[in-house]
């Protein structure tokens, strides 16, 4: 059994509109769902999945089988909309840890 954060830590709602691809129209995203996580709008620099540095101005961490892709757009509690830079999977192992997703968000 994969033990996840706790519910009661997941204290904060963001709302995830999974991009879907871009197209002549622009940008396409799938329907919004909401996600319960743990907010941190600590500044924090991550490498992207093309291996390049960049500035995360904020991330989240929830249970671990939420994956949104890469440029999802996502809004704050405080009504902000930024976008997903990289997704980071943590497996506890087995050990006395929890397994959760952590999202970076621009």
């Amino acid at each position: 059994m994969v033990r996840q954060v706790p519910g009661f830590l997941l204290r904060h709602t963001v709302t995830v509109e999974a991009y879907l691809g871009s197209s002549s129209k622009g940008d396409a995203y799938g329907p919004r769902e909401p996600v319960r996580c743990l907010l941190d709008e600590t500044t924090k620099q991550v490498t992207n999945p093309g291996g390049q540095k960049v500035s995360s101005g904020s991330n989240y961490i929830t249970r671990p089988d939420h994956r949104p892709p890469l440029n999802s757009r996502v809004t704050l509690p405080d009504g902000r909309i930024t976008k997903v830079i990289t997704v980071a999977r943590v497996d506890g192992a087995g050990l006395p840890v929890p397994s959760n997703t952590q999202v970076f968000l621009e």
